[in-house]
């Protein structure tokens, strides 16, 4: 009522007062940044944690279960999700917007080095980290050809198309999607194995576990790096090239 009162008492305060407000939104209308894309940091925190030669069964079992429940009570957790795939193991943490993110991350390092002594040895080292708007992929190059192999294709996007894009200014990473690599898969013979010998401990389909046989080959070839894979209740060793020209038939003659 006495914001009324003054305006019919006074009407040239009331409209020079209605004037300033009007003159205060045009110069906000010019000087107001609009970004297509706002720099908005969402309240989430990843843990990304690579098991090398394990498949999704393990991972989730060995990794993933484990470090959910070492971070699902955290306080202020919003939505927690994750994801088990062969050999990589991806867990996912949301905040509430009132949680300040860094005291989050530190929370969620926390609890992921108490339990560290449960996951296995294996493992790489936890990756934590805070999700960055900035840090999303801008752009995807797609690679064709029929003439080069896939195999080709990603020695080519290695060796020259990510070193040439990373000296570009304003790019931070260059990051290779759907890569192949050479590899060679052995299925062993369990009667000969037997003649000479040589087991492959098996303990609930974990991965690393077929030490006694991989011993020889890397004595032998220091340039192949042993995984194994499960197919039912059989043990897989699989071994992936490192370095150096070789072919099956060298694989072949380690074990002559």
């Amino acid at each position: 009522m006495n914001l009324s009162r003054i305006s019919i008492q006074r009407p040239v305060l009331a409209t020079m007062m209605s004037l300033a407000l009007v003159l205060f939104g045009i110069i906000s209308v010019f000087r107001l940044p609009v970004r297509e894309l706002p720099d908005i940091d969402p309240p989430i925190v990843s843990v990304t944690t690579v098991y090398p030669g394990a498949n999704a069964t393990v991972v989730e079992t060995e990794v993933t279960e484990r470090l959910e429940e070492a971070i699902n009570n955290i306080e202020g957790i919003k939505t927690l999700t994750s994801q088990s795939r062969e050999q990589v193991s991806n867990v996912t943490i949301e905040f509430d917007l009132s949680r300040d993110i860094d005291l989050a991350a530190q929370d969620v390092r926390d609890r992921v080095s108490r339990v560290r002594d449960r996951l296995p040895e294996s493992i790489r080292e936890p990756v934590i980290a805070k999700q960055d708007a900035d840090a999303r992929p801008i752009i995807w190059i797609g690679m064709y050809s029929e003439r080069y192999t896939p195999l080709e294709l990603t020695t080519l996007a290695e060796q020259q198309i990510k070193n040439r894009l990373q000296t570009v200014r304003g790019v931070s990473s260059v990051m290779i999607g759907g890569e192949q690599r050479y590899a060679i898969r052995l299925w062993l013979d369990a009667e000969k194995m037997g003649g000479h010998q040589i087991t492959i401990p098996i303990s609930q389909g974990r991965a690393g576990a077929n030490v006694n046989c991989q011993r020889p080959i890397k004595t032998r070839r220091n340039d192949i790096k042993p995984g194994n894979q499960t197919r039912g209740s059989h043990l897989l060793p699989r071994w992936a090239n490192l370095g150096g020209k070789w072919r099956p038939q060298v694989v072949k003659d380690l074990g002559g």
